[in-house]
């Protein structure tokens, strides 16, 4: 289960937040609302994605979840070629169940044999394959991903270890009799950094689905 480490998410939308911590003008993936499911599931069509994303060898959560930040910051703070800095944008995405690869189906690059502490910074849109920076840590990896839908549920407070698995839990039961499949592990969505106001944070779970 998640377990949301402060210093993982501290340098979050530094740039973009106001004294409460609230996120302002932080780009964000676009996406359109298809179909509600009651009062708190929305199910989203996402276009194509770039992403850079990471893996961290399995360990102690924290540490590990520290570290792919650490990766991942790194290389939007100047850890490329040619050393340019990179807009943070959100959400940061990471796995909801760590140990298991948060798998999107279909996804470009695919590793489900993979274990560890998984975690994906979405690039700002003007970026494509061929302009986005290269990492210069091979651990970093950019990814892109297709067109899909993708199933969410959007709660405030702080996204903790049992608040996540409660919120994903009622996730995947309203799907159940929806039409809706899931075709991958859930992820969790985090857009505001640890000082937020517990009741003006938005926090995620989501999962990629099928049929309708």
């Amino acid at each position: 289960m998640l377990r949301i480490v402060p210093v993982v998410l501290g340098p979050l939308l530094l740039a973009g937040c106001a004294v409460f911590g609230v996120r302002s003008g932080t780009e964000q993936p676009a996406y359109q609302v298809t179909e509600r499911l009651g009062e708190s599931v929305e199910l989203r069509r996402y276009g194509e994605r770039l992403a850079a994303e990471v893996v961290v060898a399995a360990g102690p959560e924290e540490e590990g979840r520290n570290a792919a930040f650490k990766f991942l910051f790194d290389y939007i703070s100047g850890a490329n070629r040619p050393q340019e800095r990179i807009a943070m944008t959100a959400p940061v995405e990471t796995d909801a169940s760590p140990g298991k690869i948060a798998m999107t189906a279909p996804v470009a690059t695919s590793r489900t044999d993979e274990q560890g502490i998984f975690m994906r910074f979405y690039l700002p849109a003007s970026y494509t394959p061929e302009t986005a920076p290269e990492p210069t840590d091979p651990r970093v990896r950019l990814v892109v991903l297709p067109a899909q839908t993708v199933a969410t549920l959007r709660y405030s407070g702080f996204g903790g270890e049992e608040s996540v698995a409660e919120r994903q839990a009622e996730l995947l039961a309203a799907l159940e009799n929806s039409g809706w499949q899931p075709t991958a592990e859930p992820v969790a969505f985090f857009y505001d950094p640890p000082w937020t106001i517990p009741f003006l944070r938005r926090n995620e779970v989501a999962v990629p689905v099928a049929g309708g």
